[in-house]
């Protein structure tokens, strides 16, 4: 008889990719009001949000159960501190955005590659240890500071603009989704693959919303487009069934 073991983590459903494109998008409103509008810079913002992400990710390590608010938060931090970091990256260090999301690339498969040695899987439903939770957080902060130079990239370097670029991300979302379906590929490379591709979305979503007009944006308020996108989270939270993922073995 096969034992079930509830991971600390959520399961994944159509709500989880609602919620974690949405948390994406936030994330790079979130990172430009403190770096842009509130002018702190980009080092100052990756202090300040890796340090909230470090906490939380204790926090999240120490809990022992799945906690919602407590995982998503840590998601948005995650994808917040992965703006500033590459905007950090890209920019104040002079790296670029192709430079930028190599390195990452390289940094979010040694990571899968050393978790998979460890553990033999990287299946999110084994998220249920110490240590598979530091593989865990590791995977999802490149990936997180991966998207945002992926996305600048392609929507600035190849002159697609930020609707162009959130097109081909979104396209490529949908061919992950019809060969989930209609393939035997593995479904937990899918997911990584799914996870990493919602970053850049939403960052050049996010970048739509409040870049000016005159740079292919909608010039709209960073701080009231990340309110906004944080109240829409936080009902989705609340609303949406919550279950963690489970692990049969």
């Amino acid at each position: 008889m096969s034992k079930a073991t509830i991971a600390k983590v959520p399961a994944v459903t159509l709500g989880f990719w609602i919620i974690k494109i949405l948390a994406t998008t936030l994330g790079e409103t979130g990172g430009d009001t403190v770096t842009m509008t509130m002018n702190l810079g980009y080092l100052t913002g990756t202090f300040i949000f890796l340090s909230l992400l470090l906490v939380l990710v204790v926090l999240q390590i120490r809990a022992t159960q799945f906690h919602p608010l407590l995982y998503w938060a840590t998601i948005v931090a995650s994808t917040t501190a992965g703006t500033t970091l590459a905007d950090f990256a890209d920019r104040s260090l002079g790296i670029g955005y192709a430079g930028g999301s190599a390195l990452l690339f390289a940094c979010v498969l040694i990571t899968l590659v050393l978790w998979y040695r460890s553990e033999g899987s990287i299946s999110v439903s084994t998220v249920n240890t110490p240590r598979v939770e530091v593989f865990y957080w590791a995977t999802i902060t490149f990936s997180q500071t991966l998207g945002t130079a992926l996305g600048d990239w392609m929507a600035d370097d190849t002159g697609l603009g930020y609707t162009g670029a959130a097109l081909i991300f979104g396209a490529a979302l949908v061919l992950i989704a019809i060969a989930y379906f209609r393939t035997a590929i593995s479904r937990v490379w899918l997911f990584w693959a799914a996870f990493i591709l919602t970053r850049p979305l939403g960052a050049t979503v996010g970048d739509y919303l409040d870049k000016p007009v005159d740079h292919g944006g909608l010039a709209l308020s960073r701080p009231l487009a990340s309110a906004v996108l944080g109240a829409i989270i936080l009902v989705l939270i609340l609303v949406l069934p919550k279950r963690a993922a489970v692990q049969h073995g």
